[in-house]
Parts: C-alpha cells; structure tokens; sequence
C-alpha cells in the first residue's frame, strides 16, 4: 500500500509549504517521490537544511535536498527555459547533486512568448493588476485552451513539430496582445518577439529536459512506497475561489490530488494544511487583515516588477477554518483523509500572537493561538516549526487550554 501525505497551502501562498514537503521526505530519501500536481514555475518553495544550505524550487520537489525524486504531473505548468536556469543555480550551491525527474507526457508545455504576452498585460493593467507574476501561468493554459496551437511535454519528442509550433505561436503575438487591448507593444517587446535567439534558446533548453528526464505517466507511482503531492499558492487563490480575478489558474487544493491519488490506487492520504502564524499576501488583491505596519524578515519573496512588495496581515482563523472546509467538502472520492494542520513561522512572532476569530480581533499566547488554530482545522494533531529547517519542527497533539 502506497503511503500518502498531500502538503496544502491554506492562504496566499508562501505558508512553508517547502520546509513541510522536505521534513516529510527527509529520512526517507530515494524511498519517497515527491508528485507536484498545480501550478508551474511561479511557485517558489524555500528549503533550508539545518547545516545552512538554501535554495528556492519551482520545478523540482522540495523534497529534493532530502535525496527524493520528482514527478511533474499533468496538472503542473512545465517551462524549460526556468528549469534549466533553477538546475544551474541549483549546481551552484550543491556540485554533487544530480536531482532525478520524471515528467508527465501530458503537461501542459509554456513558452517564452507566454511569459511575454503575460508581463505586458499585467504592465498594461497599472494599478489594476492581478498581481501576476509574469512568468506566463494564465497565458499558457488560456492558449492551450483555444489550441492556438496546444503544446505540451510529449511534443518536446518531436523537435521539427515543436519548432513549428513555436514559431506559429510566435506569429501570434501580436494579435493576442491586441486581444488584451495593446496595440503597439515597445520597443523591447517587439525586439524580444522577433529574436530568432529565443527560439534556439527554447529549444536548446527542451532537448536538455528531454535529456535530463524521464518523460512518464502517473502510473509510475505505483513503483513507490510513499509519495508527497506538494501543493502550490493556497487556496486563497484557487482558480474558482470567489477572489477571483486575483487568483491563480490552478487547482490549489485536494481536487487534482484526488484524481492521480485515485488512479495509482491510494486508499488513504494524510492531508497537511499548511499556514505561517500569520498571513502573507505576493501581489495584489483582496487581504482582509492586512496590516501595513506589520513586517516580517522575508529573504524569498524579495519586491519585483509585477508583483510588488511582500504583503502582511494578522491570521484569520475564520477564513482557515471555512476555506478548509470547502476544500474537505469538495474532495469526495472515497479515500480515507486524516487532515492536519503545519503552523510556521512561530519564532517570528514572538510570545504573543494577534489573530482573527468570530469576527473579532484577538491577543494571546501562542499556546492558546495554536488550541485556537487547531479547532478552527478541524484537526487532532498536527505540526508547529519555530525555524526554517527541518530540525525546526516538531509534531504536535491538539490539547484543551488551561483556563487563562
């Protein structure tokens, strides 16, 4: 039988869901592979292990640095020009380290020119913007969708067919930026949009892929005792959460989990909810506590171009408790779930924590915030870390509180 843990994101993103996929990996090594099944490239998941060592996946697992494999799933966005720029930085600080994947046929394949259409879109929007960032998420699906034209992995086989495919999505630019109401894009945009270099750049880097992974389907899990799915953003910007526009093209939560779960045969998944002690939010968009004089030291989520500046807010127990609810809800499919919850980043905030609950605003301890915590979940048992490494994390039980 095929043990299972899913790691889920319960808010914006950035909750620690890459210090919780790699202590469930950690130990374990080679015997675990570690299945990413949303999302794409804009994911950054930060690992630190205890001897000092850091990197930020997108691609591989973050189980990576524990000696786990990966397997990028149907559902995952596979863009070959960020991997190989993620494998040099990766070679860079770890030389010895050759990370083995595996990559489904079937998932979705993204281009530069994606990313492209994405960045002047999201410039376009000013104030407006969606708080994308930029790396084509939205775009690829969207023209997968519309087959203007459809690529995937499996065409990466087929150097001539991918060739021919690029260039004809190429053509295209223009005419999807006009869509988007962009007539004229600058100068830099249409140097980018013509350089017969990006082309050779793409392709070089899909025959690198091709190389360097096994391309696959799901029913490679069954070779495998234990499997981490490693979810990505939250579920606060699941694609049909009511926050939609500013949300992400992406299954955030157990629903594409279910589905591969199912066909390899899982009969019961351990389901990690994962939050900071407080809540972070990348981009714009709604964030009902956000509190502009909160800050947190935050060496990943550094201001860029489309996304602007990190974020921060008090943590809303209401919205943990009803988002997990309806990601519970809608995961119907006959496999045994033992939910629990990871609380992260508890050395940041001190003895004190300041959270949202009933509606109302809220000071305690952290021992009454995580009894708080845990009730709001729904959930027996769980996780705290009060670091950034695996040596940081320690599992809990949820206990009733002394009277204060």
């Amino acid at each position: 039988m095929i043990q299972a843990t899913a790691i889920i994101g319960t808010n914006f993103g950035d909750e620690g869901k890459g210090l919780m996929t790699d202590y469930h990996c950690s130990g374990h090594g080679a015997g675990t592979i570690v299945v990413r099944f949303n999302g794409g490239a804009q994911a950054g998941h930060t690992v630190q292990v205890p001897g000092g060592a850091r990197h930020v996946f997108h691609h591989l697992g973050a189980g990576t640095l524990a000696g786990s494999p990966t397997y990028l799933s149907r559902f995952f966005i596979v863009n070959p020009l960020l991997w190989r720029k993620e494998i040099a930085e990766l070679a860079a600080i770890h030389s010895g380290l050759f990370p083995l994947l595996y990559v489904d046929r079937d998932a979705p394949l993204s281009t530069p020119y994606d990313m492209l259409v994405n960045q002047e879109v999201e410039r376009a929007r000013g104030r407006n913007r969606h708080g994308s960032c930029g790396v084509g998420i939205n775009e690829t699906i969207e023209r997968i969708v519309r087959g203007r034209p459809a690529t995937h992995v499996r065409d990466i086989e087929n150097p001539a067919l991918l060739r021919a495919r690029l260039l004809e999505i190429r053509a295209g630019v223009p005419g999807r930026l006009a869509e988007h109401g962009i007539e004229c894009p600058d100068d830099g945009a249409l140097a980018v949009i013509a350089s017969d270099v990006l082309v050779e750049h793409f392709l070089e880097a899909a025959e690198e892929l091709r190389a360097s992974a096994s391309f696959v389907d799901a029913e490679l899990l069954r070779a495998y005792g234990r499997v981490v799915f490693e979810g990505a953003q939250g579920l606060l910007l699941d694609e049909l959460h009511r926050f939609f526009p500013y949300v992400t093209r992406s299954r955030t939560g157990l629903h594409n989990v279910m589905e591969l779960a199912a066909e390899v045969g899982i009969e019961a998944l351990n389901v990690v909810y994962v939050t900071r002690a407080y809540m972070t939010r990348h981009g714009a968009g709604p964030f009902p506590t956000e509190d502009p004089e909160l800050r947190y030291d935050d060496r990943t989520n550094v201001p860029n171009e489309y996304q602007g500046g990190l974020r921060f807010g008090w943590m809303d127990l209401d919205l943990l408790a009803a988002s997990i609810a309806d990601d519970r809800a809608g995961a119907d499919s006959g496999i045994v779930i033992t939910p629990r919850l990871a609380v992260t980043c508890l050395d940041q905030v001190g003895e004190e924590v300041r959270y949202l609950q009933d509606r109302m605003p809220r000071r305690t301890t952290v021992r009454h915030f995580l009894a708080a915590a845990f009730d709001a979940a729904g959930v027996e048992s769980g996780y705290v870390s009060h670091g950034p490494t695996r040596s940081d994390v320690r599992m809990v039980h949820r206990r009733a509180p002394r009277p204060a």
